[in-house]
């Protein structure tokens, strides 16, 4: 008799072209890494052989095959309408009573015969390969509750089979449509809804750094930190510290989080709303450092259960107050990428500066500006055009395909034109903020993402240089190679060429550029006498009880994220020989620092002078 459902506990990796990618992965972490304090909420899911035999009862299978015959393959004009008609075959159709039944009776052995809520999600059969995510392209349907509800949702899954979006990725990766098969992972709820939820990396995904796990979180459900409708908080953890038992946190960055997304109802199909953040949770990270050190170390075991850098997804249960892993993929980028090579691309100059936010990538694009609302507007995309919206979501993939980049007002590093961006090797510019208000639709534009993590859209069409660099060709010579590096953004990308460490750190620009303030205007705080500088000050420090503490850890993040880049290589640092005007241009400065003729002899210039003789005629092994 044909099995039409499994249990977690019954699946493992292996069963990837029974239960999908998704499924197989969820099943495989239920059972092995439980020991290693991994903990992914229980399910199961139905087969592959479920929906063949679906299709074939319903005599379904013909006029899908049919359907996508007649799919406009060169301009895909007819998407809409072939996705459209292929879903309502599937949403017409009836899931069997054996079938139905067995589904209900999972259900209830997983809820002990109460109506619990359960998480249903969409698993493809070619689902995570190596370089297919396949993420987004299915449906998932969250905080289902009782048999009527269930039975809908799985039948929805199935009809997600064929999303206008699935359709186009499938075509883009040569997949033969009537070979996928959908099993859909019915799971225990994790309400994230009263806590929160995100998305991990078991490496840096800009630069491909392997020692590295980048975490980020947003409050309520993870569709929001998903969709880029907020910006989230990041969280940076280095993996060598981290298995020495050490605290391994390096960098901590604050997100906006206005939204929380939460559900609208509490029964049968919940729909979701997303409601303004109290300002008191805006201000705070998402979790302390021992629940991130808890999810680094679980995102460590699942990357060695795998043997590859891996995606998760991970949830806080707000009723329980417990931490899950509610999937984990294959990460595809860096996988697919093409080792020893590196291809650097630097401006000529810069111009005027439109819009800022989190680069993707390390490309330039120049193109004229499509500002667009909504995948509905589709047809005043062309060829080569620079995307430019609030936000994306896996609705927009079949436009995404035709840009020459991607800029967005809201989104972190892990949003979905983020991830879509790194797949299709476009550069992408997110969390902007006011992209759509600062760029006139038309006009033409330069997105770089050559300058470290900060990306930056420029007026008009700017002159760039591209340089492929072997490094297989390159060998170090005997005497030493380092770096002279001030801006922790660039060092991850950096450490990848060849080098013996860092000569040179200098610490003064993480004070200019990170930190931003004079360190006594944090210390007397109280007694600045510029409003609008004592404003800004505040919105810089605004999770800082002591406002010194903010100096300190900007400071030593900085210096750890170069550290940790480099390691084990020799990194030196150089104290700060900041002059009377340099410290003046800080925030608060001018309140602290006298006014000299030559600030290069004055109240801190003859230190400077003697640090900086020092530094030239002693031996690097002598000044450390």
């Amino acid at each position: 008799m044909t099995v039409l459902i499994k249990k977690f506990k019954e699946i493992g990796i292996a069963d990837l072209p029974v239960v999908g990618g998704k499924n197989s992965s969820l099943g495989e972490m239920f059972n092995e890494l439980s020991k290693e304090g991994v903990r992914v909420p229980d399910g199961f899911a139905t087969t592959a052989n479920a929906f063949w035999l679906f299709l074939k009862e319903n005599e379904i299978e013909q006029g899908l095959r049919e359907l996508i015959t007649k799919l406009d393959r060169k301009n895909f004009s007819n998407l809409n309408e072939i996705g459209s008609n292929a879903r309502k075959l599937i949403m017409d159709s009836q899931l069997s009573q054996r079938f139905s039944e067995e589904i209900i009776q999972a259900y209830r052995d997983l809820g002990g015969n109460e109506d619990i809520e359960v998480a249903v999600r969409s698993s493809a059969t070619a689902e995570d390969l190596p370089d297919a995510s396949f993420a987004g392209q299915h449906d998932t349907y969250l905080n289902i509750i009782g048999e009527d509800a269930l039975l809908t949702a799985v039948l929805e899954c199935f009809a997600s089979l064929y999303t206008n979006r699935a359709i186009k990725y499938r075509e883009d990766k040569g997949f033969k449509h009537d070979e996928i098969a959908l099993s859909v992972g019915v799971q225990k709820m994790v309400r994230s809804d009263r806590a929160c939820s995100g998305i991990g990396f078991t490496l840096e995904p800009e630069s491909g750094f392997k020692d590295l796990i980048q975490l980020s979180g947003v409050y309520g459900l993870g569709e929001n930190i998903v969709q880029g409708s907020v910006n989230p908080d990041e969280f940076y953890i280095f993996k060598p510290t981290l298995e020495q038992g050490k605290n391994a946190i390096i960098q901590k960055r604050l997100g906006s989080k206005e939204k929380t997304m939460i559900y609208a109802e509490s029964h049968g199909h919940a729909s979701t709303t997303n409601i303004d953040t109290e300002i008191s949770k805006q201000n705070k990270y998402v979790l302390p450092d021992e629940e991130i050190l808890t999810l680094a170390h679980w995102a460590l075991a699942i990357e060695k259960h795998y043997g590859k850098p891996m995606d998760i997804e991970w949830a806080k249960n707000g009723i329980s107050n417990e931490l899950f892993i509610t999937q984990a993929r294959p990460e595809t980028v860096h996988h697919t990428a093409e080792q020893n090579v590196f291809i650097e691309y630097n401006l000529k100059k810069t111009g005027e500066l439109l819009a800022a936010g989190n680069a993707i990538g390390s490309k330039i694009a120049v193109g004229p500006a499509r500002i667009l609302g909504s995948p509905k507007d589709s047809h005043l995309l062309k060829p080569g055009d620079i995307l430019v919206t609030n936000t994306t979501s896996p609705d927009w993939d079949p436009l995404l395909k035709m840009t020459a980049g991607v800029v967005t007002n809201r989104g972190g590093r892990t949003s979905h034109a983020a991830i879509v961006a790194r797949e299709l090797g476009v550069p992408a510019i997110v969390g902007t903020n006011d992209a759509t208000l600062k760029i006139r639709d038309g006009e033409i534009i330069t997105v770089s993402c050559a300058e470290g993590k900060t990306g930056f859209v420029y007026k008009g069409a700017l002159e760039f240089d591209e340089k492929r660099i072997d490094f297989s060709a390159i060998k170090l010579p005997k005497t030493e190679v380092k770096f002279i590096l001030s801006d922790p953004e660039r060092a991850f990308q950096l450490s990848l060429f060849p080098n013996n460490g860092v000569g040179l750190l200098r610490m003064e620009f993480i004070i200019t550029h990170m930190i931003k303030i004079h360190p006594m205007a944090l210390v007397n705080f109280d007694q600045i006498k510029d409003l609008e500088v004592k404003k800004e000050i505040a919105v810089l420090t605004r999770n800082y009880a002591q406002k010194e503490d903010y100096f300190i850890d900007e400071l030593s993040q900085g210096i750890a994220v170069i550290a940790s880049a480099f390691y084990p290589k020799e990194v030196i640092v150089r104290m700060s020989d900041f002059k009377t005007n340099e410290y003046a241009n800080l925030l608060g400065g001018t309140q602290f620092e006298p006014k000299e003729e030559n600030p290069m002899l004055g109240f801190r210039g003859r230190p400077g002078i003697i640090m900086s003789f020092i530094g030239k005629v002693l031996p690097l092994n002598v000044r450390r």
